[in-house]
């Protein structure tokens, strides 16, 4: 959680099934903060690019799940990433990674479940956002002045 309140940039990865994570991850996040880049992977040669000036204050989230993205490993893998997270703890890149975060689904499917690693993921957003709580706060309340602006929430009662 220090880590990722520190970091100069926040760089989020998920390739495949592992996307919506990231996803979700990054809505979030840039709620709070102005520093997220969420990677398009739908590229590889672009996906790189993205990455390319990843630095030793950074952070890259990057989760993934069994069949590992190739794309995904070599992404984590490349040189000037310093810290990384990552689900779970025998995938090829948290051979790389810093901090590990560990969301274990041992479905009986073609399906990944995300309801483990979305469980994790959700703790982390609480704790991100506990540690910067007053600064946090103060951008959600200008958030909703122009979310108000905007009309962009229907706010009648039902």
């Amino acid at each position: 959680v220090d880590r990722i309140v520190t970091a100069r940039n926040i760089y989020i990865i998920g390739v495949r099934s592992s996307s919506s994570l990231a996803g979700f991850l990054n809505y979030n996040f840039r709620m709070m903060f102005d520093n997220v880049k969420f990677v398009q992977t739908t590229s590889g040669s672009e996906m790189f690019e993205q990455i390319m000036n990843i630095g030793k204050d950074d952070v890259m989230i990057a989760i993934s799940f069994p069949r590992y993205s190739k794309r995904i490993i070599h992404a984590v893998g490349m040189q000037g990433v310093q810290a990384r997270i990552d689900f779970p703890p025998e995938s090829p890149i948290a051979l790389h990674a810093s901090y590990l975060l560990v969301a274990q689904s041992d479905m009986v499917s073609f399906v990944d479940s995300l309801v483990a690693p979305l469980s994790v993921i959700n703790a982390l957003i609480v704790a991100v956002s506990r540690k910067r709580q007053d600064e946090f706060a103060e951008r959600l309340r200008k958030l909703e002045v122009i979310w108000d602006k905007y009309d962009v929430y229907d706010k009648t009662q039902n």
